[in-house]
């Protein structure tokens, strides 16, 4: 790449959960393409239960935004702390929002080399406007040209966290031989993304009634669990993992184990993508040309429907354009059932 290679990276990525997951891969594949640097990954706490069995060369420093470096004041006090402590002499910003701006600047002004990762914003708001009618730079592709403009390559070698031994499962007993497990994560931060939850319910009654088949519920929150709750009830085959109290570390081992996930265009199917876990993704408002399907996963395992609007929004949070979310609605729960089917049983 024609430049010397930093000895200590600053990366900072702090939300959403996501985007952070969508990071990790190719953190790890910069880390173990170049022992001879060491890496600082700047998160929010939970970013280090993501970060499982982690290269020698990487640390995680948890950041707590809401208190101890909260508003821009803080961002300077931790960029001066990390430069100080760690010896930072590069930062690859993957983030580029006000927060890691301040940090920026800031280490600019010690002799740090700054890049930012390209958002490519423009090109996502064509896309939902219907100006641009293509792929977008996947997320993942952006992360790693932000790195290759510091001089660290991170060539595309990643498969799952567990390259060892997998962690125990506390969230399921043994799984037998014979059994299939299925997770499905029915809810999105945002409307334009979730399925109708009447049909994802038929879905899962579907999916349990076969033979030597199991089914996880993923959620979180007082709603979702409740909500699970109902569903998990109607079989004893179907366990509600939002009821249980657990870490994202007994989540990604959970994963690990299971055969496939039903997931909407959200958090889960990243959370999946990090440990290899083959995911058919239910699309709505949103679509995968815009750049965040989740890693290494499938675009003939996306379910959606070839609506004119789509996409009309790059995160789902926009109001539907014709009301009703026809780009959701329109799908039926056999076309769902049909895909597991296809991909578990050829059939």
């Amino acid at each position: 790449m024609g430049q010397n290679k930093p000895a200590c990276v600053l990366v900072t990525r702090f939300s959403a959960l996501g985007d952070v997951a969508m990071a990790i891969p190719v953190l790890y594949d910069a880390c173990r393409a170049n022992p001879g640097v060491r890496f600082v990954f700047a998160s929010r706490p939970w970013a280090a239960a993501l970060a499982q069995q982690p290269p020698s060369n990487l640390t995680v420093v948890p950041v707590d935004l809401k208190k101890e470096y909260n508003g821009l004041w803080g961002m300077v006090r931790l960029a001066r702390r990390l430069r100080r402590d760690c010896g930072v002499d590069a930062l690859a910003d993957l983030h580029n929002v006000m927060r890691t701006w301040v940090m920026g600047a800031v280490l600019r002004l010690a002799g740090v080399s700054v890049r930012r990762i390209d958002k490519g914003r423009r090109e996502k708001h064509d896309l939902v406007t219907a100006k641009l009618n293509r792929p977008l730079t996947h997320t993942t592709e952006r992360y790693r040209l932000t790195f290759e403009r510091i001089g660290i390559a991170a060539p595309r070698q990643f498969t799952t966290l567990f390259t060892g031994n997998l962690p125990p499962c506390t969230l399921a007993g043994d799984k037998p031989v014979d059994t299939r497990w299925i997770a499905v994560a029915p809810f999105s931060a945002h409307e334009g993304k979730v399925y109708p939850l009447d049909k994802m319910r038929q879905v899962v009654a579907a999916l349990a009634a076969r033979d030597h088949t199991h089914v996880f519920l993923m959620g979180g929150g007082e709603h979702e669990k409740t909500v699970l709750d109902g569903w998990a009830g109607d079989h004893h085959n179907v366990t509600n993992v939002a009821a249980v109290d657990h870490t994202f570390a007994d989540e990604l081992a959970l994963l690990a184990r299971c055969d496939l996930m039903v997931s909407m265009d959200s958090a889960n199917m990243h959370l999946a993508s990090l440990v290899g876990l083959r995911t058919l993704s239910v699309w709505g408002a949103t679509h995968p040309h815009c750049g965040f399907m989740g890693y290494r996963q499938r675009d003939t395992d996306a379910v959606q429907l070839p609506l004119h609007c789509r996409p009309c929004s790059v995160f789902g949070d926009k109001p539907c354009r014709s009301g009703g979310y026809p780009c959701l609605n329109g799908i039926t729960p056999d076309m769902i059932v049909d895909k597991v089917n296809e991909i578990l049983y050829g059939q």
